[in-house]
């Protein structure tokens, strides 16, 4: 898989700090968890892969060794930055693998040019072919709910 530089990663932080969020629309997310070990807050800008009437749903690129998935698992609560909110509280809740398999088919066929970068991102050629996904894929990129509380 590839990596996105930790500094790339991180430059939207201070966008979303300052209050402004909305200049990325809707398509990326900066969620406040905390660290399981530390107890202190931690930020992760995250992209959207799926609005809800209650949230949105993103995944875990890196896979199950995700430090802020690792983190939401243990402690579920979260604060988000997304669009015009700010600090607004939200529940995590990490899909079955069925479920995010679903999910990630229903992505990649509602924006297959986001899958495409999606995919050169972090090596899933899975997302860019026309066969079914692989039944592991869900295992493999677990996706997340963050519902509004």
């Amino acid at each position: 898989m590839g990596r996105i530089p930790r500094w790339l990663a991180r430059a939207p932080i201070p966008v979303f700090r300052a209050g402004l969020g909305m200049v990325f629309g809707r398509r990326l997310v900066m969620v406040e968890h905390v660290g399981r070990v530390s107890r202190r807050a931690r930020l992760v800008v995250l992209e959207v892969l799926l609005r809800e009437r209650t949230g949105v749903v993103v995944a875990s690129g890196y896979g199950r060794a995700s430090q802020w998935l690792r983190n939401v698992r243990a402690e579920p609560r979260v604060r988000l930055w997304w669009g015009r909110m700010r600090g607004v509280p939200a529940r995590a809740r990490v899909l079955d693998p069925d479920e995010s398999r679903r999910l990630l088919e229903e992505y990649r066929r509602a924006h297959p040019g986001q899958a495409r970068i999606v995919a050169s991102v972090f090596g899933l050629t899975e997302l860019t072919a026309d066969d079914p996904l692989p039944e592991d894929i869900g295992r493999r990129i677990p996706l997340v709910r963050l519902d509004l509380t």
